[in-house]
């Protein structure tokens, strides 16, 4: 069987110093933009599946709904933990396990947070995880990378200095995955060490096909995080609303 990379990666003190420029400040703009558009009720149950440390969550409780945050990592669970409150909540979880059915009015699933697993079965399992855990009306919202401009717009290798360790980072694509291996040279390590994050290339017309038979159906599509129309070719990213429809 494959090994499931994230299952390491994202618990390694090495892939929170890469991406710790992730902001608060750029996940508020986005959640506030987010929230005027989507316009939820003020007591609305909200699930952010694949929270990591739970920026996007804790601002989502900030405006005042109650909301719930999943990871699959222990270390980024434990960090969320820290910030919990009455109306912020967080479990360790995999999305492919099925969570709490029929509860939440919104989920959300941001940052390219899906799209990891090695086979359809799993991917399906998700989905129906997050339908499920959905009440009938409720919304998801998914924000992925734009296929078409990622492909067009890869920079294939950049380095970074973090702390006195070197990150070269590698990217390349087929026809079915992209792929970043991160090399990392740390001098308290006797050999450098490395990882390979391997996310799929869905498309809009993917993710419908994979949310249909969950009775969830795409109503809106934008293509970045000022929420403006969705472009095939231009959109840097692909973020979109489904209504569980039963």
């Amino acid at each position: 069987m494959q090994e499931e990379w994230f299952k390491n990666w994202f618990d390694t003190a090495y892939y929170h110093e890469l991406y710790k420029n992730r902001d608060n400040t750029e996940a508020s703009l986005f959640i506030d933009k987010l929230v005027k558009k989507l316009n939820p009720p003020s007591n609305s149950n909200m699930l952010d599946i694949g929270c990591g440390k739970g920026r996007h969550a804790i601002q989502l409780a900030n405006l005042g709904f109650d909301v719930t945050g999943i990871d699959l990592s222990k270390a980024s669970i434990e960090e969320a933990l820290k910030q919990e409150k009455d109306n912020l909540h967080f479990y360790q979880h995999d999305m492919r396990d099925i969570f709490w059915i029929n509860y939440f009015d919104y989920a959300f699933n941001l940052f390219t947070s899906f799209g990891y697993f090695n086979t359809k079965r799993e991917n399906n399992n998700a989905i129906q995880s997050i339908a499920q855990s959905l009440k009938p009306g409720g919304k998801l919202v998914v924000d992925y990378l734009n296929v078409h401009f990622t492909e067009q717009n890869m920079v294939h290798e950049s380095k970074a200095l973090i702390n006195n360790v070197e990150y070269t980072i590698t990217r390349w694509h087929d026809e079915q995955k992209f792929y970043k291996k991160i090399l990392i040279e740390d001098p308290s390590l006797t050999e450098a060490i490395a990882f390979t994050e391997v996310v799929s290339k869905f498309t809009l017309a993917d993710f419908e096909a994979m949310l249909l038979p969950h009775q969830l159906k795409i109503k809106n599509v934008f293509g970045d995080y000022q929420l403006n129309s969705f472009d095939p070719t231009n959109s840097p990213r692909l973020i979109f609303v489904a209504e569980k429809t039963t």
